[in-house]
């Protein structure tokens, strides 16, 4: 079933059922169709066609998830912009994907030329509808770039229906449900592990603007949701909480992680209470639910369970051979949850999908009871607090610094943010610069969290008889 038939159908059957419950407003199915109609009217007067992208920059507000109901029905792609990126960043998404509309909430108003006031759209007669095919574009999500750049995922109303049923054989999912969202809905993981999953079903979504770790633990005990989905960092947060321990987890029926090899330090104290914690593998270009456990099912710790049944996965050597149990190799993916392709970066999708693979560019290894493990990043990915950070996006920027002749990147451990960026730098000859110039110009072209923690100046970078920057020695220097 399609996802904007999905909603009509709830609606008809529980219309005064709560859909979304967010601060300070209340949705009902039959509310959230009605607003959906109406969007999908604005858009449709606005010139949105099929295929069109319709852009929205902030945090977490239930007309975001109105707008992509209303680009279900119209075959339009919604492109949630990821509020925490420098402006350059966000402009250059805008111009490469050219969103026909673009929505800003109020506090992101004034950051892009040309946004409409999110939710500023009249009631009005519904256009005519030709249902899009499931195959078409419905979610553009822009994933930092190996190559600097960042690249845009296009996600399928397919790839939705099935990354939703994959949720609902993960976590027992029922219209019964009610779903805390506190990560951001511009990443697949706040957007599609429980909430978009939620509303195909029929359960109630409780969305946070953004997340606070009191705010959290205080909507355990108010609002009783069971389910919903913290990353390790927001895990850490609500762990070091001087609520936690008197906190009422007693509605939870599973919290589910991941975006990064999540510790046992982070687990235990949940499931010590009766809580179990489910651990989640995938990427954007995955929707992101490809590898799991499920509730009810016993893993080792530190496992990421089996794939879904919507999914294929293997681990290959550098040839693309499969590998027995035991072996690290690449991690492929195959199956309806996959992303089409890159956003008009053919070069890119044709090396990231092969003969129907995706190649994540993640190592992993399956051991000999079926037990898949994720533990390393081929492409020297960090993970900062579950953002994705790809040292290429740094060292451009360093490298556009006229003091700068080349730097190398790394992720160093950190007991926060799990990984936080660390560049090595070396200076032009005879040129100088300190530590607090450079980082005052990243933060002026790339967000915040992506500024290195450290900037070690060297010599020289230590490189391989082929050319290439060693990064395992720079790691062990940190």
């Amino acid at each position: 079933m399609r996802i904007a038939a999905a909603i009509r159908r709830h609606a008809e059957a529980a219309p005064d059922k709560p859909a979304i419950l967010a601060e300070g407003r209340s949705l009902t199915y039959a509310g959230l169709l009605r607003a959906a109609r109406d969007a999908a009217a604005f858009l449709d007067a606005r010139g949105v066609r099929r295929g069109d992208r319709v852009g929205v920059l902030a945090e977490n507000d239930p007309d975001t998830l109105v707008l992509l109901l209303a680009c279900a029905r119209l075959g339009a792609m919604l492109m949630p912009l990821n509020w925490r990126l420098a402006t350059p960043e966000l402009e250059w998404i805008v111009r490469d994907a050219a969103p026909r509309v673009l929505f800003a909430d109020a506090a992101h108003g004034g950051v892009l030329d040309g946004a409409l006031p999110l939710g500023a759209w009249p009631a009005a007669e519904p256009p005519n509808e030709a249902p899009p095919d499931p195959g078409e574009g419905l979610l553009l999500v822009y994933t930092s770039g190996t190559t600097g750049r960042p690249k845009g995922a296009v996600l399928s109303g397919g790839a939705l229906l099935a990354n939703a049923a994959m949720s609902r054989d993960m976590h027992g999912l029922t219209a019964a449900d009610r779903i805390l969202t506190v990560i951001p809905l511009f990443h697949v993981g706040g957007m599609n592990i429980q909430t978009t999953p939620a509303l195909m079903c029929g359960a109630t979504v409780i969305l946070h603007r953004k997340f606070d770790p009191g705010a959290t633990l205080a909507a355990f005990a108010r609002d009783r949701p069971t389910l919903t989905v913290l990353v390790p960092s927001t895990l850490l947060a609500v762990l070091e909480h001087p609520a936690w321990p008197g906190a009422d987890l007693s509605s939870l029926r599973a919290v589910t992680t991941g975006s990064t090899v999540v510790p046992p330090s982070l687990t235990r104290p949940f499931v010590a209470r009766g809580v179990p914690v489910l651990q989640v593998y995938g990427a954007t270009e995955s929707c992101p639910i490809a590898i799991y456990t499920r509730l009810g099912e016993t893993w080792p710790e530190q496992s990421t369970g089996r794939p879904g049944p919507l999914c294929d996965a293997r681990v290959v050597d550098e040839a693309g051979c499969q590998l027995p149990p035991g072996r690290d190799g690449e991690v492929l993916l195959r199956g309806p949850a996959l992303f089409s392709g890159y956003w008009n970066n053919p070069a890119e999708t044709a090396a990231a999908l092969r003969d129907g693979w995706f190649w994540s560019g993640d190592i992993g290894r399956v051991d000999l009871e079926g037990a898949w493990f994720v533990h390393d990043r081929k492409k020297n990915l960090i993970v900062s607090g579950g953002e994705n950070i790809y040292p290429a996006e740094i060292e451009r920027v360093l490298g556009e610094h006229p003091a700068v002749l080349e730097a190398a990147v790394i992720g160093a451990p950190d007991p926060r943010w799990q990984e936080v960026p660390v560049a090595h730098v070396v200076l032009r000859p005879g040129a100088a610069c300190s530590e607090a110039e450079l980082k005052q110009h990243i933060r002026g072209q790339l967000a915040r969290f992506k500024t290195p923690r450290d900037i070690r100046f060297i010599d020289r970078l230590p490189r391989n008889a082929m050319g290439k920057v060693q990064h395992a020695l720079l790691r062990a220097a940190c």
